[in-house]
Order: structure tokens, then C-alpha cells, then sequence
């Protein structure tokens, strides 16, 4: 599919994990990215809300794979992304906290772990995606200032 031989891609890449660790990586970068974008977002409240379901399409697009590579790959890998994807959605969350549309008190470890228990709940569902997100939505009520 990428249009290139297999020798190129074993010289880039000289095992499965390795390429598959690079995929997941790169789609990690790319939710970095988009919280970063969002931070010039006026809402912040509704900046947030939008990573965070971006958070859990991806961990709903990727079922499993994140958890396989720190089990079985680098685990240094593992430590990185979350890193990447801790810092972004910390950026997201304090912005949305100065301006009052986040409750004090929040942190962004516990609303990703939300997120990936949501994801994981759903992901033996028909329509896995769509429920994902609309659980997440309910859960995200919680957190809004009131």
C-alpha cells in the first residue's frame, strides 16, 4: 500500500514492532499537533472538549495497539507518548481552567484515563466510535464549571 518494495522498508524499519512502533508514534505526534492547533481556538472550554474526543478516536482507531507495543517494544516508547500526549492536554486544560470553563481541581491524568476506560468499554460495540463519543459528551458535563 505504501507503493515502495520490501526491501525499503526493511531497511527503514528491520522489524514489524519497529514499524508498527513508528505508525503509532506518528499518530500520537498528530494529536499533539491538534492540540496545539486548538490552542488558538477562542473557546478554550470547547478546545478542549474537541481534543479530548480526538483523544478518544484515536485510542478507539487504535484498540489495542498502544498497550501491545509498551507491553512487547520499547518501553521508553510508551514513556514518550504519554509524555507528548499528557503535556498537550495539560496546555489544553489549563487554558480551559483560566478561562472558568473547567472546574478547579481537574487534572488531565484522570480525564484521559476517562477517556481510554470509555474507549475500551466500547470497543466491542456494533458501533464503537459513535458510542465512544457519546459517552464521552455525558462525561464531559461533569467537568464543566457550573
Amino acid at each position: 500500500r505504501a507503493g515502495v518494495g520490501s526491501a525499503t522498508l526493511h531497511r527503514h524499519f528491520p522489524s514489524r514492532q519497529a514499524l508498527l512502533e513508528a505508525v503509532f508514534k506518528e499518530r500520537v505526534e498528530a494529536l499533539c499537533a491538534k492540540a496545539d492547533d486548538l490552542l488558538a481556538e477562542p473557546d478554550p472550554g470547547r478546545a478542549l472538549t474537541t481534543w479530548l474526543h480526538a483523544v478518544g478516536a484515536h485510542a478507539v482507531a487504535n484498540r489495542g495497539l498502544g498497550s501491545s507495543l509498551m507491553r512487547d517494544g520499547d518501553p521508553a516508547l510508551g514513556e514518550t507518548c504519554h509524555d507528548l500526549i499528557t503535556a498537550a492536554g495539560d496546555a489544553l486544560l489549563a487554558r480551559a481552567q483560566a478561562a472558568g470553563a473547567v472546574r478547579a481541581g481537574i487534572t488531565i491524568a484522570p480525564l484521559l484515563k476517562l477517556v481510554g476506560a470509555i474507549a475500551l468499554a466500547t470497543e466491542q460495540e456494533t458501533d464503537g466510535p459513535a458510542e465512544a463519543d457519546l459517552l464521552l459528551s455525558i462525561a464531559i458535563d461533569g467537568v464543566r464549571a457550573h
